[in-house]
């Protein structure tokens, strides 16, 4: 399985911008996708961001698009998150995941890698 690493997680006001780092090692040319998903307190775990390696194509839920933009350094093996523009309602713990996109959605079970997460916290 690959090892996944989470970093640049940290306290920014609304309106301001974070990138997460997520570095991987070990069997990550087994991957196809990699994507990123957050929980916030209370509530249930939800995709962020996706990425196919082969292609790049991404993948974005609305709540993020346009604020949100994923990229894969291949020659680093890191992945990352740019946030801008972010509000109180972003704050979560960011987890990075690799594992399969089914073409249709990017779900928790299709991912069998994943980091420990990175805390975002957003104030007002």
């Amino acid at each position: 399985q690959a090892q996944l690493v989470e970093s640049g997680g940290g306290l920014v006001q609304a309106g301001g911008s974070l990138r997460l780092s997520c570095a991987a090692s070990g069997r990550t040319f087994e991957k196809y996708a990699m994507g990123w998903f957050r929980q916030a307190p209370g509530k249930e775990r939800e995709f962020v961001a996706g990425i196919i390696l082969s292609s790049s194509r991404t993948y974005y839920p609305g709540s993020v698009e346009g604020r949100f933009t994923i990229s894969m350094n291949n020659a680093k093996n890191t992945m990352y998150l740019e946030m801008n523009s972010l509000k109180p309602e972003d704050t979560a713990v960011y987890y990075c995941a690799g594992g399969w996109y089914n073409g249709i959605q990017w779900t928790e079970a299709g991912m069998d890698s994943w980091g420990k997460g990175t805390l975002v916290t957003v104030s007002k």
